[in-house]
């Protein structure tokens, strides 16, 4: 089994689940926890966007790097 992604163990220290960034991003649900629990899985350029541009709502400091390995 995968260990959880860097996404992942960001979201559960903030508080936000995989339904919250499902309304911020309007990335479909099994994507996001593919992303969230696969350490392993890389999403697709314009989805790594899509989550970037929603995480910076929460810290504008936050880079892509921080949590895809790219």
């Amino acid at each position: 089994m995968a260990k959880r992604s860097k996404l992942g163990s960001f979201l559960d220290k903030k508080g936000y689940n995989i339904s919250k960034l499902v309304q911020m991003t309007g990335v479909n649900r099994n994507t996001l926890g593919k992303i969230y629990t696969d350490s392993n899985y890389i999403p697709s350029g314009k989805t790594i966007k899509k989550i970037m541009k929603a995480l910076r709502q929460l810290d504008p400091n936050l880079k892509t790097e921080d949590f895809f390995d790219i």
